[in-house]
């Protein structure tokens, strides 16, 4: 996982106009989870700048946001199919090594 430096990912965006969690681009659309992680990185930067004008900072945060959302998705998608491989009756805590 990324340390941003600030106790978390970042949340971010570059689009113009739109709900939050709407889709960006098809490119993006069709990005992985790394790919989106790497967004949010170079959102975080641009965000950390100093000279960054409230548009373009509301804009990245549009952006990450919904970058955010959708790696939540892609990571539950891939605990979906953990636990299908693991069977009805087991969860992921056998792999963590958790009780209960």
């Amino acid at each position: 996982m990324r340390d941003h430096g600030r106790g978390g990912p970042a949340l971010s965006a570059g689009r113009k106009g739109g709900p939050a969690d709407a889709d960006v681009s098809p490119e993006a659309e069709g990005s992985g989870l790394e790919g989106r992680l790497g967004r949010l990185d170079q959102i975080l930067a641009e965000l950390e700048a100093d000279d960054i004008e409230l548009d373009r900072a509301l804009s990245l945060f549009e952006e990450g946001v919904t970058h955010v959302r959708a790696a939540e998705r892609l990571l539950a998608e891939a605990e979906l199919r953990v636990e299908e491989l693991l069977g009805k009756g087991e969860r992921t805590d056998t792999l963590k090594g958790g009780e209960g």
